[in-house]
């Protein structure tokens, strides 16, 4: 339940940003794509749809998405994407294939660039 939501909750903020934040709508340039992050059983999953500078995203998953990261199971997805380094985390789960990738893989890279304009910000 805590995957689910946690991938419906970074839709909102990515949607959010899409509306909202010059920087991040610099990296929606050009991008007509959707991706998906899932769970390897499919069971639970997330697509999200970049189209004119915007994202969405919807439950579910996508019969073509661009690229997606499945997480061996919904514990595991929650945790690498909580994880404090989540690169580190990404790159560990990768290497013991914990997380596939399937599709394009500079998207994935592309994506976890656009990652950290989903932070919050820091007061100070």
């Amino acid at each position: 339940m805590k995957f689910r939501f946690l991938l419906w909750a970074m839709g909102w903020l990515m949607a959010k940003a899409s509306r909202n934040n010059p920087a991040f709508q610099q990296q929606l340039q050009d991008k007509d794509l959707v991706f998906q992050m899932q769970t390897l059983d499919g069971k639970v999953a997330r697509h999200f749809i970049v189209k004119d500078l915007r994202i969405s995203s919807h439950g579910g998953l996508h019969p073509q998405p661009a690229f997606a990261i499945a997480f061996k199971d919904a514990a595991y997805g929650f945790a690498t994407l909580q994880a404090g380094n989540k690169q580190l985390a990404f790159m560990q789960g990768i290497q013991e294939k914990n997380i596939q990738i399937k599709g394009n893989p500079a998207l994935v890279i592309w994506f976890q660039g656009l990652m950290k304009y989903l932070k919050p910000k820091k007061k100070g």
